[in-house]
């Protein structure tokens, strides 16, 4: 299916930028989609995290099977697999007195109603910007208080 990118600047560091983008507490402030994270065994995501993430997308109750693939200050990157497959990756770099992001999202259709349902929806919402606001909001939870004072 398609696939859709942003990039946003930040007056943070790519490491701020990467605690944003792993920690639960901070990805309730950025993600577009409200969801639970039902099994996750330590504090944050990392580089071979398996964990079960659960919401609703257009009014539809969806479960996903999302595994960390990497995990570091160069770049978080993932695959999340339910009624939909989802392959989602965030670039980061220093640039200037803080770090760039690029985020970039592929969804990849599966069969059946529920299938079509959720893959209209998210590609609905990525159409109309999900994905530019969202690297928006992620840059500006960066710039915000340090992830200590927010936890």
């Amino acid at each position: 299916m398609d696939r859709w990118t942003s990039t946003a600047q930040a007056k943070a560091t790519p490491e701020r930028l990467l605690e944003v983008l792993t920690h639960p507490q901070q990805i309730r402030r950025w993600s577009p989609v409200d969801f639970d994270i039902d099994d996750l065994t330590s504090r944050r995501l990392a580089a071979g995290t398996q964990t079960k993430v659960t919401g609703r997308v257009a009014g539809v109750p969806v479960s996903f099977d999302v595994r960390v693939l990497a995990a570091d200050p160069e770049r978080l990157e993932l695959s999340a697999e339910g009624p939909i497959g989802l392959d989602v990756r965030y670039d980061l770099a220093p640039a200037g007195e803080g770090a760039e992001m690029t985020a970039s999202v592929r969804v990849r259709g599966r069969g059946g109603l529920t299938g079509r349902v959720v893959a209209t929806a998210a590609t609905t919402l990525l159409s109309a910007g999900a994905l530019d606001g969202a690297t928006g909001r992620i840059a500006r939870v960066a710039e915000a208080r340090p992830l200590a004072a927010a936890a």
